[in-house]
């Protein structure tokens, strides 16, 4: 798994627990309210906040498993992993300095 695409986890994972911090929230200020439709809709967020913390526990596993399988790859091929370092960090430095 990429750093991009890592960093893009983390703050997926950091926005999903923000709404669902929020929706928390919205279903605590709405508890006296009366009606068919804030039923409904509190029904409906309490389903969303359901999903999302469930996606939420999805992203965060799987983040982590691909950090390990990342961290085992490197350690079983040390040197293979420098080459690979050392040769994108010419690639860009190259493509940097065309510019």
């Amino acid at each position: 798994m990429s750093k991009d695409t890592e960093l893009a986890n983390e703050r997926l994972t950091s926005d999903l627990k923000t709404v669902v911090h929020d929706a928390e929230e919205l279903m605590k200020a709405t508890v006296g309210q009366a009606g068919e439709k804030v039923a409904q809709a509190r029904s409906r967020l309490t389903a969303a906040i359901e999903s999302a913390k469930a996606t939420c526990q999805r992203l965060e596993e799987k983040t982590v498993a691909a950090a390990k399988a990342t961290d085992k790859t490197i350690r079983a091929h040390p040197y293979e992993s420098i080459g690979i370092a050392f040769g994108l960090g010419l690639l860009v430095g190259v493509l940097v300095v065309r510019k």
